[in-house]
């Protein structure tokens, strides 16, 4: 289920500019996502700076934000004082999600030489999932999309899952294979699902926006509770492996 657009404001006005700060804040950790996801996918460290411009830029959105809020909030209607408080929590989020994806470039330079193709494929699929559950989080946000925020939320057991294969892989290690650099790799699995966790937040805060109720009542109206979510997903996955 969907809904209807919000009616744009003036485009010259100070609650225009904050939703439009919220999407760009949106867009820039999508692309620092996907950024990442080049880096591991390919051991290339040419796009490490642009990391770090992304959470910069996060940082001075932040500040805009918190600023703009605070002096025009008065100003506004209770709609739209609704909507400038998700701007807020929006980039609180946001602006942790950049912080931890700079974390986990940072931990890449130091030691993609050195990881497994297996690892470093695992790891790139999981941030290239953050990457797409942002972009969800993103159409979402402008389309009032609960249908698609619902989605992310759904997006996130597949981080979860790979989180886990990598921790088995590097603490279990049930077959006793060789691994290397497993400290490094548990700490950059646990920060990308950790900022999926974010991108939750998120999602979760476009239903209550959207519907203005909590996520247990949207997930009830869709009459399938986050853990039959995740079971039916795990039994998707188990049958397309099989």
């Amino acid at each position: 289920m969907s809904t209807a657009r919000v009616q744009s404001p003036e485009p010259d006005s100070a609650y225009s500019r904050l939703l439009q700060c919220t999407v760009r804040g949106c867009e820039v950790a999508k692309e620092s996502a996907a950024v990442v996801t080049a880096i591991l996918a390919s051991g290339s460290h040419e796009r490490y700076r642009d990391v770090r411009t992304f959470e910069e830029e996060l940082d001075s959105l932040d500040r805009e934000i918190n600023e703009g809020v605070t002096s025009t909030i008065t100003r506004v209607s209770a709609t739209e004082a609704r909507e400038l408080l998700a701007c807020l929590k929006f980039i609180i989020e946001l602006e942790r999600i950049g912080d931890l994806l700079l974390n986990v470039a940072n931990r890449i330079i130091a030691v993609h030489a050195r990881l497994e193709p297996q690892d470093s494929v695992d790891m790139a699929r999981m941030a290239s999932i953050l990457a797409a559950m942002l972009g969800d989080v993103q159409q979402a946000f402008t389309e009032r999309d609960l249908k698609r925020a619902i989605r992310v939320l759904q997006a996130d057991a597949e981080l979860d899952r790979l989180r886990n294969l990598v921790l088995v892989r590097h603490i279990e290690n049930p077959e006793h294979e060789p691994v290397r650099e497993s400290f490094h790799l548990v700490f950059m699995c646990q920060t990308l699902e950790r900022a999926g966790d974010h991108v939750k937040n998120l999602a979760e805060e476009i239903c209550h926006l959207v519907s203005g109720k909590s996520i247990r009542h949207v997930l009830r109206g869709y009459d399938r509770s986050s853990e039959q979510m995740f079971v039916e997903r795990l039994r998707r996955q188990v049958n397309e492996q099989s």
